[in-house]
């Protein structure tokens, strides 16, 4: 009788142990899942432009929100390609949409930004018609003294295929990825181009305003200075659309863009260099 209830013991302890083992396991898992957070996920691909900008206005709405927001920079091309497959639910582009793309997401306004030709530091060429920018990209001038410069080489830096800011700076310039100077470097992303020509006295580029600093001298063009004023009053030439493009948008996601376009959210989008949106 003595060792039956010794038996009866020991089983007691071992259902015990696995019980209390089962349920730890269960809060570690909980606790695992409650440091990513609770709510859906809304994912965002696409332009290295409007990139910047998304990533603090998720911020500061998942401070609030019981939501992940997952932002991947590859370019507008293919985040207006994720869009319209499903792979992102918002797809981010830093050019208008193409006429075939405009039958499958639909675009939303979340700022403006401004283009803005930069040089190395030392560069005294302060000024340039757009003119002589198309003829700098296209290999018609290629000597810094042709623009009043220094005599030496240019070196044209310009952005990959599938770049937004690409798409939209040769379409104001006017010139196509074929007439490109074939000398040229191509950069991945404006913090790319904004090293290439901070490091390279001969290099010449183009970066969203945002990422404008003291490594590189920035141009006025036809006279004008980049400015988000200038923009604003459609001064400046060099300027296009921060786009959130999408199918059919979840509540989460709906509320998101909403957030936005809010003042607060706005507010956040002139603090972090893009131009907000101005109601007329």
């Amino acid at each position: 009788m003595l060792k039956l209830r010794k038996w009866k013991s020991i089983l007691l302890l071992l259902s015990l142990t696995l019980i209390l083992t089962a349920c730890n396991g269960g809060e570690e898992e909980g606790e695992g899942q409650a440091s990513t957070g609770n709510g859906s996920t809304i994912s965002i691909s696409g332009s290295t432009s409007v990139g910047p900008l998304a990533e603090k206005l998720a911020a500061k709405y998942m401070e609030n929100a019981d939501v992940n927001i997952e932002i991947n920079q590859i370019g507008s091309s293919a985040g207006i390609t994720n869009a319209i497959s499903g792979v992102s639910e918002i797809g981010m582009s830093s050019r208008n949409l193409e006429s075939g793309e405009k039958e499958e997401v639909t675009p939303t306004i979340i700022a403006f930004d401004g283009i803005v030709v930069v040089t190395h530091a030392n560069n005294k060429v302060k000024d340039l018609t757009m003119d002589e920018v198309k003829k700098i990209f296209t290999g018609e001038i290629t000597n810094w003294k042709d623009v009043g410069g220094k005599d030496m080489e240019i070196v044209v830096v310009s952005r990959e295929d599938g770049s937004g800011s690409r798409d939209a700076f040769q379409e104001i310039v006017d010139y196509s990825s074929g007439e490109l100077v074939r000398s040229s470097i191509i950069a991945s992303g404006n913090g790319n181009i904004k090293t290439t020509v901070a490091t390279n006295e001969h290099a010449i580029g183009f970066i969203s305003f945002e990422y404008i600093d003291d490594t590189i001298s920035t141009i006025n063009i036809n006279g004008v200075e980049p400015t988000a004023k200038n923009v604003i009053e459609e001064k400046y030439p060099l300027s296009r659309p921060f786009l959130f493009v999408h199918k059919d948008l979840s509540e989460e996601s709906q509320a998101f863009i909403d957030f936005i376009l809010s003042e607060a959210g706005q507010e956040i989008a002139a603090e972090a260099g893009a131009i907000p949106i101005i109601e007329e």
